[in-house]
């Protein structure tokens, strides 16, 4: 069974956020979110997982993927360039405005503990 097939016969539960849960990403992504922007971003999130329970509602089985829009309109070829190198190593010069550099790499202040 194609994986199209397959996602759209799951019944997945509906997306619905609370404030809590948008606290916790705020908090997670480290943002300092005030009642309003709170309230603000709990709705768009819940109007973006509207749009999702809508597009997962329509079947798609038969339907195959699409690499590029374009493919549903005419026949689309991928222009791929050749896989070659084009920049020179220039490491030396781009490490010059690095604050540490130690054996060629960028030395960065430890954020994970």
């Amino acid at each position: 069974m194609p994986l199209a097939a397959t996602l759209s016969a799951i019944a997945f539960p509906a997306m619905a956020l609370t404030s809590s849960d948008v606290r916790r990403i705020a908090e997670l992504a480290r943002l300092d979110l005030d009642a309003g922007e709170t309230a603000r971003m709990l709705e768009q999130l819940n109007a973006f997982f509207r749009i999702v329970e809508q597009m997962s509602a329509v079947d798609t089985s038969g339907v195959e993927p699409l690499y590029t829009p374009l493919a549903a309109i005419g026949d689309a070829h991928l222009r791929l360039r050749d896989d070659v190198v084009t920049e020179g190593d220039d490491r030396a010069a781009n490490q010059l405005c690095a604050p540490a550099v130690a054996g060629g790499l960028f030395l960065v202040p430890k954020v994970i503990e």
